[in-house]
């Protein structure tokens, strides 16, 4: 008892000599410039209660953070005992975030004590720690921007005390794009605040390079909030939301930011790529509301979808995202991170830093549930505006936090279920008592739940405003958002009605005069003047100046092509004003250029999609380029015709309006590119505009020098090329100088172009230049075929592949090239160009070379119909390209009927495009059901839900599935995957891979489909053995043979085109018979007893 009086007695004495203290400090440096002469007798606000509650939350804070923060770095550590202290960037940021919140409460009081300055400061110290450590890994940021891969990434641990790194990349996980996002994120709000942390050039131009890091978080895998990239957790990183989503909310925030704040120049400012920010867009909302492949939801998406980030603008998907989160992960004690995490469980093995295959299958209903969640839980309710959230989350929150001994409250990191009640737990979940971690023990804190804590805190006693800790509006509350005004908009207008404005550019006065003849007003370049007109390249040049800085060895941006959205924007350089024509008009060398219908197309497409995804305020202005060129022969009128569409208002659906550039510009968005300052020393760069041709006024354009396109006998060639493969090269090279024929030309120099190599001379110069020479007259006269061959020949690459390809994976596709019925190459990542060119021109090549580029061009339609029309392939998780191709080329023979087939390479790309269209639409009734089992087999194209009812089928088939060779195993795939992730449905698709049948394939789906329907009506039945999907295919096209009596010696004994012609559904339709073949292979196993199975007597 004595104790107990004596306890607050003791702490009255200590109150009390630190007031002392403090009264002594004041009087020594009254008068000083860091303390107003104020009297500190002043009476407190409100009868002392904001003081009050203000002093209680500064004493947590300066006993359980403070008292960490390293003295020398500023930085927080991860563990607050022990003498190697390490600190995670992540975790840091949110301690600083905490200090600057307290010290944004204190604003409010004018006599504050010089809290606000101390915890501001605590902030600052923090922030600049971090950028300390990131800045003297100058040259990783380097090699990362060019090439990102885990090695060369910026660490996210280093040394609490010296900021040195602790961990190498092979040791630990560094890559978390999410934290150099958070750090971007919380570097904008805080100087937005009033706070000045970044100091001189060199450290803007180093956060503007970790902008063009972040800015590439789209295509990046990292390892995420948990640092262990796959649930698996075996080293391998995968594609986060919560990483992509803080990515783009960073991006948001940080375009057009002065760094230096109100005290900033235009040097200060941080430029944004606002088409990577457009692809990070995408990329979020098509991977929500998973976390990534592996992970079918995650807590760590309360950060990134809530505060701090607001990541996302999409309402519907927010609920989803959200509520998926609560249903699965929401416990009595917190959320649990991820479903099978085995973070800190009693069954995990410490030793070992990563899992064996099926381990995680233990960890089942015994995840570690953190408190931390609730917090971001009550956070969310104050922004939203939902107290009823916020009162839900603080009384599931206040029964588990502890107390140090001083009475401050402690968030424990987590509550596990302990070893000797594992299995109970695991028998009945939620049964069991959890324990707290040894959080506040023994000076033991979890200094992120701390910070979050208080954060939580101040804005639940209204002691803070949502407005105060989010000063650059990162959130909008849903009835606001028709008003936005941000940098990027990142909502946008509810309804998009854009009016894009357009600028018709004629390359020549003649061709403008031409054109003014059929009611076409244009402009030439010397007509916009003073205004220039660049190519996007030129642009790209221009970016090259941007965040360099030789003292850090660090170059400008990355040579990335600027999209339409960029091109659409007018830039002020070195006192000029630019406007930029799109990539679309840039003179390229693949022959796609040579189709005047596919520039008419790419026209529509990158309008669609500037309608789409513009977000600013302001008009983008889109310049069209009209080159003579493209008016030549048949190409004139689809040409007109389009013209005449934009004087209507109306192109492809969407709203244009056409103007001279002078009247334009006032409504559009201007871009002052200011980092591009010449000093009286420093050279000019020297930057090419768009030259007029200069051609007499009145000439007349030359409209007859190109051909329609020639007809089918005119392309094919007059030799056979396995005739003149074993010829002497003597004859080749007589005969290809007597040749009169392109297609022949090209056949018999590829010859020699295997034989003898490039070099090899012939009479028109080189092989290869014959063969280029052979490109371009093919090209005037509209030969595809000819064209093709010589395009692959010449090993021509189409540099918009890798962003097409990009655009398909951030579509949540997966992609393969290589020829139907040849081996194929996955990919599941971004590429660079040459490698996908490697990748082409090896697979593609083997058989016919012209698949090489052929398969270019179906990348590239793909690419441009996906980000327009998504819906055209629903249900294809994996596009064979390949395989796409034999579906057109098959839809060509049914069109031909008994008539020899149209030849898909003598086709103009528009028309390979069109194709492509028409098989993509969900399939004719009026078709057979062979035709139509031929193009979705071909298409890869699977039923909804096909992949969770494979999971179903699995769980009660102990022995697996097996088809053309391919085995899926029930252990350990049920143990390591849960049913809806995406890793499973890319593991079924893999077992699928080796049918070389569209027809066999979609048979095969529909199996899948019957035995799934047919164990969810039986549930007492299961497979005993293997199940071979081929022999049950088999034993239904046995039956259903002896049912049709076949024609005397029509049909050979396996022809199964019958089969596959016959319909599904009905009496005699396939799935009778393959139900008949599933329900014959159950009954041969034992069947489970049933406690309500009404056989059953007694």
């Amino acid at each position: 008892m004595a104790a107990a009086a004596a306890a607050p007695a003791a702490a009255h004495m200590a109150d009390v000599s630190w007031k002392m203290l403090e009264l002594r400090a004041r009087s020594k440096r009254s008068g000083s410039i860091y303390e107003p002469l104020k009297s500190i007798n002043l009476p407190k606000p409100e009868g002392g209660s904001l003081w009050d509650k203000l002093d209680h939350y500064y004493r947590i804070v300066k006993s359980t953070l403070l008292l960490h923060q390293s003295p020398t770095t500023g930085l927080f550590p991860t563990k607050t005992y022990g003498d190697n202290r390490k600190a995670k960037v992540h975790d840091s940021l949110y301690c600083a975030a905490c200090a600057w919140a307290l010290a944004l409460a204190y604003r409010r009081i004018d006599d504050d004590k010089g809290r606000t300055h101390e915890l501001e400061h605590s902030a600052i110290k923090c922030m600049r720690g971090i950028l300390y450590c990131y800045m003297r890994q100058a040259d990783k940021v380097q090699r990362f921007k060019q090439d990102p891969k885990p090695s060369e990434c910026l660490h996210s641990v280093f040394s609490a005390h010296t900021g040195d790194e602790v961990f190498s990349h092979k040791e630990y996980g560094h890559l978390q794009i999410n934290a150099v996002s958070l750090f971007l994120l919380y570097l904008v709000e805080m100087i937005s605040s009033g706070l000045q942390i970044i100091y001189n050039t060199d450290e803007v131009s180093f956060i503007q390079n970790l902008v063009f890091c972040v800015e590439r978080a789209y295509r990046v895998p990292d390892f995420g909030v948990w640092e262990r990239g796959s649930k698996y957790n075996n080293g391998s990183p995968e594609l986060h939301s919560s990483s992509v989503g803080l990515a783009k909310a960073a991006l948001e925030a940080i375009n057009g930011f002065n760094l230096f704040g109100n005290q900033g120049c235009s040097w200060s400012v941080i430029f944004v790529d606002f088409d990577a920010h457009n692809r990070n867009r995408q990329t979020l909302c098509s991977l929500l509301p998973r976390e990534s492949r592996s992970h079918n939801t995650d807590a760590a998406l309360l950060p990134c979808l809530s505060y701090p980030a607001f990541a996302l603008d999409d309402e519907a998907l927010f609920s989803q995202t959200l509520d998926k989160i609560i249903r699965k992960l929401k416990g009595k004690y917190g959320f649990k991170r991820f479903l099978r995490d085995g973070y800190r469980t009693a069954l995990e093995d410490k030793t070992r830093r990563y899992y064996k295959p099926a381990e995680i299958k233990l960890f089942d209903g015994i995840e570690c549930e953190f408190p931390l969640f609730f917090i971001f839980m009550i956070i969310d309710g104050v922004f939203r505006g939902n107290p009823a959230q916020v009162k839900e989350y603080q009384d599931l929150l206040d029964p588990l936090l502890q107390h140090t001994s001083e009475g401050c409250p402690v968030v424990p990191k987590y509550y596990y279920v302990p070893a000797d009640f594992v299995e109970l737990e695991k028998k009945n979940p939620g049964s069991q008592k959890r324990f707290a971690s040894n959080s506040g023990h023994d000076g033991r804190f979890f200094l992120w739940g701390q910070a979050v804590y208080i954060i939580a805190k101040l804005l639940a006693d209204k002691l803070v405003s949502p407005k105060d800790i989010d000063p650059i509006g990162r959130y909008i509350p849903p009835q606001d958002q028709r008003n936005v005004s941000m940098r990027f908009s990142n909502q946008g207008p509810l309804e998009n009605d854009l009016v894009v404005h357009v600028a018709l550019i004629a390359e020549s006065q003649r061709l403008q005069v031409f054109l003014n003849t059929y009611g076409i007003q244009t402009q030439t370049p010397q007509q916009v003047e003073p205004i220039q007109i660049w190519a996007q390249k030129e642009l790209v040049k221009a970016y090259f100046h941007l965040g360099v800085n030789d003292k850090l060895g660090l170059s400008g941006r990355p040579d990335r092509p600027i999209g339409c959205l960029g091109t659409s924007k007018i830039y002020r350089i070195l006192g000029k004003t630019v406007v930029c024509y799109s990539i679309i008009f840039d003179l390229s060398d693949f022959y796609m250029s040579q189709d005047v219908m596919m520039l008419i197309d790419d026209i529509k497409n990158a309008l669609q999609f500037i309608k789409q995804y513009w977000k600013m305020h302001g008009r983008p202005l889109f310049v069209v380029l009209i080159r003579e060129d493209n008016i030549r022969g048949s190409r004139f009128n689809p040409i007109l015709d389009m013209l005449a569409a934009f004087r209507k208002g109306i192109v492809g659906g969407v709203k244009v309006h056409v103007d001279r550039v002078q009247t334009l510009i006032s409504g559009a968005v201007v871009e002052q590119l200011d980092f591009l300052r010449i000093t009286e020393t420093e050279e000019a760069p020297v930057f090419k505009s768009l030259e007029e041709l200069d051609l007499p006024k009145h000439s007349k354009v030359k409209r007859q020098s190109s051909t329609p396109n020639a007809s089918e006998l005119e392309q094919q060639p007059d030799v056979n090329i396995n005739d003149w493969k074993n010829k002497s090269t003597y004859e080749i090279l007589q005969k290809l100088n007597d040749c009169n024929c392109l297609a022949s030309q090209a056949l018999l120099a590829s010859i020699l172009l295997k034989r003898e190599g490039p070099n090899f001379i012939t009479k028109e110069g080189t092989v290869a230049e014959h063969i280029e020479r052979i490109y371009r007259r093919a090209g005037s006269k509209k030969l595809w075929l000819v064209l093709r061959y010589s395009a692959a020949f010449a090993q021509k690459f189409a540099s918009s592949i890798a962003p097409h390809i990009t655009t398909l994976l951030v579509h949540g596709k997966q992609v393969t090239l290589g020829a139907f019925g040849q081996e194929e190459e996955v990919i599941s990542n971004p590429l660079s160009p040459g490698v996908i060119k490697k990748i082409i021109y090896e697979k593609c090549h083997l058989q016919d070379e012209r698949e090489a580029v052929v398969q270019q061009e179906l990348v590239i339609h793909i690419g441009w119909i996906i980000s327009n029309s998504p819906e055209l392939f629903s249900g294809m998780l994996k596009i064979r390209i390949g395989w796409i191709i034999h579906a057109m080329k098959y839809e060509l023979k049914i069109r031909a009927g008994d008539m020899p087939a149209k030849d898909l390479y003598q086709m103009s790309p528009s028309e390979v495009k069109q194709l492509l269209l028409d098989i993509l639409q969900p399939q004719q009734q009026g078709r057979g059901w062979l035709n139509r089992r031929q193009i979705d087999g071909s298409l890869n194209r699977t039923p909804a839900g096909f992949y969770d009812r494979v999971w179903q089928i699995l769980e009660r088939t102990p022995n697996g599935l097996i088809v053309a060779g391919k085995f899926l195993p029930q252990q350990p795939t049920l143990s390591d995957m849960t049913m809806y992730e995406m890793n499973f449905s890319l593991l079924v698709e893999d077992m699928l891979q080796n049918i070389d049948q569209p027809e066999y394939r979609q048979i095969i789906v529909e199996l899948l489909m019957v035995i799934s329907v047919i164990l969810e009506r039986n549930p007492e039945l299961e497979f005993q053995d293997k199940v071979d999907l081929d022999r049950v295919v088999q034993e239904a096209f046995h039956d259903f043979q002896k049912d049709h009596s076949r024609p005397k010696g029509a049909e050979e004994q396996d022809d199964m085109t019958a089969f596959y012609n016959t319909h599904p559904t009905g009496k005699k339709g396939t799935c009778s018979y393959l139900s008949k073949a599933v329900i014959t292979l159950l009954l041969e196993g034992e069947m489970k007893p049933s406690n309500d199975d009404p056989c059953t007597i007694s």
